[in-house]
């Protein structure tokens, strides 16, 4: 899952991110080290405690509150991610106030279908299910012999995985290869050195990396030994 918030600071990389348990708290962690002004918040303050010291902005405050948002200064980020999945009542009350504040980019973690459905209609743009889609990876990757996994849509999968057995010792040819096997051979990592574009010829190692896209269930088949 990727989240297409800001990359750099600025007046245009605040993100408010209500909600700090281990996907909030990582999420938050994650857009800090990006260089992003993050306010966090949560109503336990054991968990705003467990942060303070990484991010500078940290509040202990009730997001079903609209007076406690506003205070914490809510109201003039351009960006807020829901973070709360244990709580879906809370989950919705804070994103429609979040809704109600103006605030154009709103992302919301949900736990169900239902959940989702929900929070898209009280004014979530975008509706994400980490649990489910960490899932979906996981399952993929324990079928094959995927280092990796992340499927954009139902069309595109991307992957990490080494050659499999039937490609060793093969020069690559990477026309052939799409035609064969279905998958475009994005880069490729070898011993030491980093990621570069595969090189016409070059033969494949066990120990080789091989970055791949193309639909899920030929990604799949390419790295399942057969």
């Amino acid at each position: 899952m990727m989240f297409g918030l800001p990359r750099h600071g600025g007046d245009h990389g605040r993100v408010a991110v209500v909600g700090l348990g281990r996907f909030g708290t990582a999420l938050a962690r994650t857009l800090t080290e990006r260089g992003i002004e993050v306010l966090a918040m949560d109503v336990d303050p054991k968990q705003v405690q467990a942060v303070a010291d990484v991010l500078t902005h940290a509040v202990v405050a009730d997001s079903t509150d609209d007076e406690a948002l506003r205070q914490a200064g809510v109201a003039d980020y351009t960006h807020a991610v829901v973070a709360i999945g244990s709580d879906i009542e809370a989950s919705i009350l804070t994103t429609t106030l979040l809704a109600e504040f103006g605030i154009p980019d709103i992302w919301a973690k949900a736990v169900t279908a239902t959940h989702g459905r929900i929070l898209d209609r009280v004014g979530a743009t975008h509706v994400v299910f980490p649990e489910a889609e960490m899932g979906r990876r996981v399952g993929n990757m324990v079928t094959a012999s995927l280092l990796d996994y992340s499927q954009v849509d139902d069309e595109l999968a991307l992957a990490k995985t080494h050659p499999p057995g039937r490609l060793l010792g093969t020069p690559i040819d990477t026309v052939a290869l799409e035609d064969r096997e279905g998958v475009r051979l994005v880069a490729l990592k070898r011993d030491s050195g980093g990621y570069a574009a595969p090189a016409e010829g070059m033969v494949l190692a066990p120990g080789d990396v091989l970055v791949v896209c193309g639909p899920p269930d030929r990604v799949r088949d390419f790295s399942t030994p057969r």
